[in-house]
């Protein structure tokens, strides 16, 4: 990429072999926060190799030094904080930060390194260097997932409505909870990517998949409520690319990415050889997957063309006679990861808090500038603009944009007009987001 290029490829691997695990307490600290700020560095690049359509060195290095055990583990570890130690954090009486951003960094850990595996698990080889941690990150993805389900059962993802009267804490908690729903596509996408191995998987990564998680009917529910698909103001909105995106009436009836996803995962559990074998058709799989021929159009299909093979699938399905629940005593592997984390801190939630509290999470103002410094470093504006998927959309009206908020530089905007309307959205995450400016 020439000028964009961030790192050499001896840089990458210096950076590559230093990635390792943290324990759940040092999350946030200075040996934590440089790699943070390495993954984001090999995320940014593997992307750019990938919009080059070069070769994939970041993920070549991945699987050479064994990291996508060591990528998965901190996926985990951050998902377990997020869970157990950030709530009770945010209700310690003497935890009043004056800059979130630290803690920030921690909570978008977890979005970093679920895209980080999206751009790799692309090549077969590196869901195959895995080896055990698939079924760690099967588990995951389904947790994800299964939260993304239960979400827009409930009325769909939050609003970025801001409260005025609400803290930066509470901005921060609010800004966590949007990027669920970000982390949560692209867990979609891995999965995806892990079952077009589906023919190479092992016995305990089939039974997994389909037996213990039935991924295939929580496809289908995904389907139905369709949780990145909205309906604002009359207008049919869409969330790609990290945001809600007003669709025009000639592009509706086109697939979006997120759909296409669910469809080939469906596609590789349903029709693969080694899947079919071992998936048990009771009556109320058969019940979920038949509701698929509902949403299996012409239109559909001309876009997918491999989806007729399932039209035919379902075609038989409806004839065929349903299996009872097996019960054969299976010997299998399980996944170990968060079973490990949280036998090993299990009691330790408030006192872990209170250190990072004491220890990470209270930095001077001498530290604040150097980390804000090392940020404007990391996540350089001209490799961000580069690797976005498509020209920059007015936050208000979607529209393409060439103006940026002068204060935050998160936001887009296509006149003044527009920034003045979005304001009132936009004004506390702009101060939140100014903070670390400010820092330096």
């Amino acid at each position: 990429m020439g000028d964009l290029e961030l790192l050499l490829p001896g840089e990458a691997a210096v950076l590559v072999r230093g990635l390792r695990s943290f324990p759940l307490r040092e999350m946030g600290s200075g040996g934590w926060n440089q790699q943070h700020e390495n993954l984001e560095k090999l995320n940014m690049q593997a992307i750019l190799d990938a919009t080059a359509s070069q070769g994939e060195p970041i993920q070549e290095l991945l699987v050479t030094h064994g990291k996508i055990l060591t990528l998965v583990e901190e996926l985990i570890a951050v998902e377990m904080w997020k869970q157990k130690v950030f709530p009770v954090l945010c209700r310690l009486e003497d935890f009043k930060p004056q800059n979130t951003f630290p803690i920030y960094m921690v909570v978008h850990h977890e979005a970093s390194i679920i895209n980080l595996l999206e751009t790799v698990f692309f090549h077969k080889e590196v869901c195959e260097s895995a080896e055990d941690a698939v079924l760690d990150l099967i588990d995951y993805c389904h947790r994800k997932l299964t939260l993304l389900v239960a979400r827009s059962s409930r009325g769909g993802p939050p609003e970025e409505e801001e409260c005025q009267s609400s803290t930066p804490m509470q901005e921060l908690q609010k800004q966590a909870e949007l990027m669920e729903f970000e982390i949560a596509s692209k867990a979609l996408s891995v999965l995806r990517y892990i079952t077009d191995c589906v023919d190479s998987l092992s016995l305990s990564t089939l039974n997994r998949m389909l037996s213990t998680h039935n991924l295939p009917c929580l496809l289908v529910e995904l389907l139905e409520h369709n949780p990145w698909s909205r309906r604002e103001g009359g207008k049919l909105q869409q969330f790609e690319g990290g945001r809600w995106q007003t669709v025009a009436p000639s592009e509706q009836q086109k697939l979006s990415k997120l759909d296409g996803q669910v469809w080939i995962a469906l596609y590789n559990l349903l029709l693969s050889h080694e899947a079919r074998a071992r998936y048990c058709l009771t009556s109320f799989a058969k019940g979920q997957l038949l509701k698929l021929q509902a949403f299996l159009t012409d239109t559909l299909v001309d876009q997918l063309p491999n989806l007729a093979g399932l039209q035919g699938f379902l075609a038989q399905l409806a004839l065929t006679e349903t299996q009872p629940p097996k019960k054969d005593l299976v010997l299998e592997q399980i996944p170990e990861i968060w079973e490990r984390l949280e036998r090993e801190n299990r009691g330790k939630w408030q006192a872990i808090a209170k250190y990072q509290l004491r220890h990470v999470f209270s930095p001077s103002e001498q530290d604040l500038r150097l980390q804000a410094r090392r940020w404007a470093e990391t996540y350089r504006l001209d490799v961000l603009e580069a690797i976005a998927p498509e020209r920059p959309r007015c936050a208000y009206c979607s529209a393409e944009a060439s103006k940026r908020c002068s204060r935050c530089q998160n936001e887009w905007y296509c006149c003044r007009e527009c920034q003045v309307k979005h304001w009132e959205k936009h004004g506390k995450a702009c101060v939140l987001a100014a903070q670390g400016d400010r820092a330096k």
